[in-house]
């Protein structure tokens, strides 16, 4: 069975956009088209309103079978967090990745690297990857009998293959982690499952709500249910 993803995370750089591109499409190509990415970047309608690139994400998201977030920074991205807060209200399968090497949070290492708050859900799988290391380790792999010059790794593009190996490993994981929670039983009951997509529907105050919203969040509840993922 196949499976489309909706890819959150931030979207404010060339190097966002091109790091979001490049890993979606290393996890539909290893996974063998198994998991599809949606990406909100593929989305953005620059001349609209924000409360409508709101609603259209969030939306999007819905339709998703699963979620990925990109946990880097520092400190994570608010709208990020957001985004993964839905998709648990949804009892939606999740995958957090993280690729920044530095700490973060408030788990002192005994835990997730970043704010607590956005761990310990159910349904739910960490990747953390350390993303400077899987670079020097795959450019290290090109350069047999020792280091080349700066000159040899760009004329032999190794910094670009490296970096390629290095999102391949990254999706690897990902997609490792994908198996997991599909296979995870889901927490909402089913008695409330209508009734909670139902509420979907209108607690995000969407700009073009009421029946037609319900109706739509209706039929996607019935999807999820007869996809197994509810």
């Amino acid at each position: 069975m196949n499976y489309t993803f909706y890819f959150g995370g931030e979207l404010f750089s060339g190097k966002h956009l091109l790091g979001n591109a490049v890993l979606a499409e290393s996890i539909f190509q290893r996974s063998s088209g198994k998991y599809e990415a949606v990406l909100p970047q593929n989305l953005e309608q620059r001349n609209t309103s924000p409360h409508a690139i709101r609603d259209s994400d969030i939306q999007t998201l819905l339709t998703c079978d699963l979620v990925l977030f990109h946990y880097d920074g520092p400190e994570l991205d608010s709208g990020t967090v957001v985004e993964f807060m839905f998709a648990k209200f949804a009892d939606m399968p999740a995958v957090l990745v993280r690729s920044d090497f530095r700490g973060g949070g408030d788990q002192a290492g005994a835990g997730d690297p970043w704010n607590l708050m956005s761990s310990f859900f159910p349904r739910t799988a960490s990747v953390v990857v350390d993303a400077m290391a899987l670079y020097k380790q795959s450019l290290a792999s090109l350069l047999p009998g020792g280091a080349a010059s700066v000159v040899d790794t760009l004329e032999e593009n190794r910094s670009g293959r490296a970096g390629q190996a290095m999102i391949d490993l990254t999706a690897d994981a990902v997609i490792a982690a994908f198996d997991r929670v599909v296979a995870m039983p889901q927490v909402m009951p089913a008695a409330v499952q209508d009734t909670v997509y139902q509420w979907l529907a209108l607690m995000p105050g969407f700009k073009e709500g009421g029946a037609r919203q319900v109706a739509r969040l209706k039929e996607l509840c019935t999807a999820k249910q007869a996809k197994g993922l509810l």
